[in-house]
């Protein structure tokens, strides 16, 4: 089970628990009070703390955010963990993954067992009063009191009872009006009339919802006990309140109790629930009880505003470091990762796959790759989009051998080559919109020369060029390879850029992977007298594309710090 999940248990269960105490101190006051207590404590098994941390962090004006303790970021984190609506989809997959991935399963088949059995449960219940529903007919009924629903009568046995959340009716069993006298069908019609002005329905529909989600939480069955109770004794106070006798209220709930069955299901709001021998004392001693006077009134505004505003505050107050140290704590990163400058003779090349980093099982190493190739690949940009007055020293060239461990996919991969870059060397950054002298990749007047993708493999020095990559091959000091596997045009467009150092844009507007190799020599990167770079003779005559040269404002991305490599 994750954190996340975890910590919404256990606020639930100490809200629920401070609830408790609120209705112990409440008990010679209405028992309306006490219901939407324990209905509040219900709800709050939906509402987790961390949606009200996360809303507050979303507020405006965090200029200056507050200064966060580090023994506070462990509990604030998991203060904050999301939660999803199910129990077992936040089973952690944070070590092995094969291991936590059948864990996660066998969770979340045992979650969805329960939650299908009590839905089901339910559902045939609710089912079986529809049917009732359909059949039963429209009656006009004699009695002192407003009507504010369809009173019906059904021909099966059961308990006169308040049926559906937004359009309710009033089910009548059959032949009742014969079996009671008018002052006891009066009192029933009464208590019924108080389930329909109080919503009680829609509140039960709720907590029914809470139960299936939390079905394994004990809590959940105990606090949908006490609403009932605290629901039907808030009906029974408002009957007794409008006049009712005691003795007459009483006998009628005993002779519905003796002629009828109970209710079939929570959201069905009869007159026989809750504890009767209790109802029937707390209706014969006709007990005195105290509407909320101001202090209590205060006591509880104070306890909700601090439920509410307190988790809203935090994530105002430290929105943005809880943010960033989250995403520290959640970033893809290396298991094992060595980083050493590059100490072999000069001028000996990129090994390998040129700018691509070698993958071979969990094992990725780049040798002799220049810091600036790496901060390219890790936030995937062109080399013409990398800016800052740091850039010179992103020239130096270093080895690197990593662990990678379940199988990253490749986007995961240069969030681990940016973390990588965070934490090894410090670097930020930043991004910004500039103005500047560009190229533009368009497609030529004879139309473009691009081969669709096949399943053809390419193999360099051994090691398979992997598909949806571009990229430029070193193979001798100025012989120069530009290759693609079921690539797209952009992805060549970036690819030019990182080789000649020179902004290239995708203007072509054709979509699919392609197949491509383009020869050409480091000298072709000079741009000839009409302005465009001798390179483009290659592109055009291989590749059916050309390029031209212009302006434009391109998002680039500037290096604010860089320190010195710190150790392995």
């Amino acid at each position: 089970m994750t954190t996340g999940v975890v910590a919404h248990l256990w606020q639930s269960t100490l809200f629920a628990g401070v609830a408790w105490l609120v209705t112990m101190v409440l008990q010679r006051n209405r028992a309306q009070a006490r219901y939407w207590i324990w209905f509040t404590a219900s709800a709050k098994f939906l509402i987790p703390f961390s949606w009200l941390v996360r809303l507050g962090a979303l507020m405006p004006n965090h200029a200056s955010s507050a200064p966060i303790r580090t023994d506070w970021v462990a509990t604030l984190q998991e203060f904050t963990q999301p939660l999803t609506p199910t129990f077992a989809a936040n089973v952690a997959v944070t070590t092995s993954a094969t291991d936590h991935g059948y864990l996660a399963a066998a969770a979340m088949a045992l979650w969805a067992c329960g939650f299908a059995a009590v839905a089901i449960c339910w559902l045939l219940r609710w089912m079986r009063v529809r049917s009732l529903r359909k059949s039963a007919r429209v009656i006009s009924v004699s009695t002192r009191l407003l009507i504010p629903v369809p009173v019906m009568v059904g021909t099966d046995l059961i308990e006169p009872g308040i049926f559906g959340v937004f359009r309710p009716v009033l089910l009548l069993p059959e032949g009742i009006r014969d079996r009671l006298t008018q002052t006891q069908l009066d009192a029933i019609l009464a208590h019924e009339f108080c389930h329909v002005r109080r919503k009680d329905n829609l509140t039960a529909t709720i907590h029914m919802a809470v139960q299936a989600i939390f079905w394994f939480h004990p809590l959940t069955w105990w606090i949908g006990a006490r609403l009932v109770d605290e629901r039907e004794r808030a009906c029974d106070e408002d009957v007794l309140r409008l006049g009712c006798r005691p003795n007459d209220y009483a006998e009628s709930i005993l002779m519905i109790c003796k002629l009828y069955l109970s209710s079939p299901l929570a959201c069905v709001s009869g007159v026989t629930g809750a504890n009767l021998k209790q109802r029937m004392e707390a209706i014969m001693e006709n007990r005195v009880t105290f509407p909320l006077d101001f202090g209590r009134k205060l006591l509880l505004g104070a306890m909700g505003a601090a439920a509410l505003f307190l988790p809203l505050s935090v994530g105002f107050v430290y929105g943005p470091a809880l943010q960033a140290q989250t995403a520290a704590a959640t970033r893809p990163v290396f298991a094992v990762a060595s980083v050493k400058l590059h100490v072999s003779p000069a001028g000996g090349g990129i090994d390998g796959l040129g700018f691509l980093p070698r993958r071979s099982g969990d094992r990725i190493r780049w040798t002799n790759v220049p810091l600036r190739l790496v901060a390219l690949y890790a936030y995937r940009i062109p080399a013409f989009r990398l800016s800052g007055k740091l850039l010179q020293t992103f020239d130096e060239t270093y080895d690197i051998d990593a662990v990678a461990e379940g199988s990253p996919t490749e986007d995961q991969l240069r969030l681990m080559f940016r973390a990588l870059l965070e934490d090894r060397f410090g670097i930020k950054v930043h991004w910004e919109t500039k103005e500047m002298q560009l190229y533009r990749l368009l497609v030529a007047k004879d139309g473009s020369k691009l081969k669709p993708a096949e399943d053809s493999k390419i193999v360099i020095d051994g090691n398979p060029f992997p598909p949806g990559r571009a990229g430029v091959i070193a193979k001798a000091a100025d012989d120069l390879h530009l290759m693609g596997r079921a690539a797209s045009v952009e992805e060549l467009a970036n690819a030019l850029s990182i080789a000649l150092r020179q902004p290239i844009l995708d203007q072509t507007g054709l979509i699919g992977s392609f197949d491509f190799d383009v020869k050409f020599q480091r000298e072709d990167d000079v741009e000839n007298k009409s302005g465009n770079p001798l390179i483009g003779s290659a592109i055009q005559k291989t590749l059916g594309l050309r390029v031209e040269s212009g302006k434009g404002s391109v998002e680039v991305l500037l290096i604010d710090h860089f320190g010195k490599l710190s150790e392995n």
